[in-house]
Formats: C-alpha cells, sequence, structure tokens
C-alpha cells in the first residue's frame, strides 16, 4: 500500500497558509512527520484523515481518491488526534464495543471477539472494567490505539502520541506501535525528535508549512557528519556565542550550557566533533530555513 500526497495546499480563513505545496509518498510501515508546534502536521494529518479540505493538491491511497472517496476511506483508516476525548465514567470495553458498533460490526458475539482482541494487543484486558477516567495518560493512549484498530485498518494516523508520557510509558507506546506498523501505514506526527529516531525508517521535516526533508533517518545524519561540533560554556557566554557561530541547539547540563554548532569547518579549537544524532538534522534543517526567509 503506498499513500501519495501532491502539491497540498491548505489556508484557513484567518489567513494562516498551513500547508504549502506539500509533496511526500509513504509506503507501509512507520513514517515519522517531524516539526515543531504550528509546523503544519496536524493539518496535514487532518486532511489525510478525511476531517478537513484540502485547498488544490491531491492525495492517493492506493487507487482511492483520498480527498474525494472520505466514506471509502474513513472504512480502513485508523486516527489518533492529538486531543483524544472519552466519556470517563464507561469503562474500556464498553466504549470499544460501543465504537465496534459504530463500525458496522453489528453482530455481538464478533464484536466482543474483535474487543478482546485488540484489548488483549493493546495490554488492556486486565482494566477493560475500569473506567477511563481513572486511566493513566499511557492507558488513555493505549485505549486510543486500541479504538484506532476496529475494523483493520491499512492506515492509521497517530498524532503526537507520546506527549506527556512517563518513560516506561512512552516505551510502552513505542513497542505497540512497532508491532503493528509492520504490515500498514502508519504515520507518526511528532515534535519528539526521538519518537522518530527509535521508530521510523522514513521521515519528512515540515516546518512552516513546508517539507523541508524527507528520506531515511540514519542517512539523513550521515548526511551532516562532520559538521556538527560541540562545546560546553559558562552561561553568560551563550548571546556571544549566537553572535559568532551557526549554534542549532543549547542545554543545560551541571550549571553549564552544553552548545551544538553546525560548521563545515571546525569554527575554534575549543570544539569537539561529534556525530551528528537526529535532532541535530532537524535543528540544522529548521534554521536553515529561517535563516533563508529572514534573508528575503
Amino acid at each position: 500500500m503506498k499513500l501519495i500526497i501532491e502539491r497540498l495546499s491548505k489556508t484557513y480563513p484567518n489567513g494562516t497558509q498551513a500547508l504549502k505545496n506539500v509533496s511526500l509518498e509513504i509506503s507501509t510501515g512507520m513514517f515519522g512527520l517531524l516539526g515543531p508546534n504550528g509546523a503544519g502536521k496536524s493539518s496535514l494529518m487532518r486532511t489525510i484523515a478525511t476531517l478537513q479540505e484540502a485547498d488544490s493538491g491531491s492525495i492517493m491511497l492506493d487507487d482511492m481518491n483520498v480527498l474525494k472517496e472520505k466514506k471509502r476511506v474513513r472504512e480502513i483508516l485508523g486516527y489518533l488526534p492529538q486531543e483524544f476525548g472519552v466519556y470517563p465514567k464507561m469503562t474500556a470495553v464498553e466504549m470499544l464495543d460501543h465504537f465496534a458498533l459504530l463500525k458496522g460490526i453489528s453482530k455481538k458475539n464478533q464484536r466482543r471477539e474483535l474487543v478482546d482482541n485488540i484489548l488483549n494487543q493493546t495490554n488492556l484486558y486486565n482494566v477493560r472494567h475500569k473506567k477511563l477516567g481513572k486511566f493513566s495518560g499511557g492507558m488513555k493512549q493505549r485505549f486510543g490505539i486500541a479504538q484506532a484498530l476496529l475494523g483493520d485498518p491499512k492506515l492509521i494516523i497517530v498524532d503526537e502520541p507520546t506527549a506527556g508520557l512517563d518513560p516506561a510509558e512512552r516505551n510502552r507506546f513505542h513497542n505497540l506501535l512497532s508491532e503493528i506498523g509492520e504490515h500498514i501505514i502508519i504515520i507518526l506526527s511528532t515534535h519528539i525528535v526521538e519518537d522518530v529516531s527509535d521508530l521510523c525508517q522514513e521521515m519528512a521535516i515540515i516546518h512552516r508549512g513546508e517539507v523541508l526533508l524527507k528520506g531515511n533517518p540514519l542517512e539523513s545524519m550521515h548526511g551532516i557528519e562532520g559538521k556538527i561540533w560541540k562545546t560546553v560554556i559558562d552561561k553568560q557566554e551563550l548571546p556571544e556565542f549566537y553572535k559568532k557561530y551557526n549554534v542549532i541547539s543549547t542545554r543545560l547540563f551541571g550549571g553549564k550550557v552544553i552548545v551544538k554548532v553546525y560548521d563545515e569547518e571546525e569554527p575554534d579549537e575549543f570544539f569537539d566533533n561529534v556525530l551528528p544524532e537526529l535532532e541535530d538534522v532537524y535543528f540544522s534543517t529548521v534554521k536553515k530555513h529561517d535563516k533563508l526567509l529572514s534573508a528575503i
């Protein structure tokens, strides 16, 4: 199965251009869509999920025209939005049974078997009679995937699924996505770089509504080898460093600041050349784009 997006654009009534000629080709497996908040990720996900119209462009899922054959697409689509609401007084098994009925599975025994299988798959079977309002953040996210799995979907979209999860729940969620992503398309939209580097074989960086980079995460990291430099400085030195060097990221550690710089050559003798991480690809790509825009 293949999802082909060509020259997709969307401008909202307030004038915000959320998508600008977005083109992507996504095959079976896990695909990471990486970008900061407000980059256009959710706009793209909502358009693919048939929840909003595009101004121009096309989306094809094999032979299906996503923008025109919405009912057909929804039959094979699973969607976990960024804000996933539940009825707090319903149990997991009651809610999934209700969703299965809405999906057109009318036979009670068939629904029960399907719901039990999905609860087992998402490691929620033992809490199936617990009210959803009592679920932890990670359990709610797993329940979100459980409802997305109803109806044997061929395409699953998850929007910012690990935001707010503790490390253990995030790891469980990653394992679950990996298991179900072997034979279908899963689009993982996130601003958390580690989610993409841990899970995805293909990715794209989107910023200000435009696709800036697409490809394999490892190959993207290889592409900037020898160009990432690191040093540790005192906090008061940071403003001067921003003026003098092409700083792509900073973080506090032990009262000092770890500074990373993108440069074709050694910026100064006190910098060490380091192997790039995916976040270096991300930060350097976004910064380069912003620099070009500011120069226009």
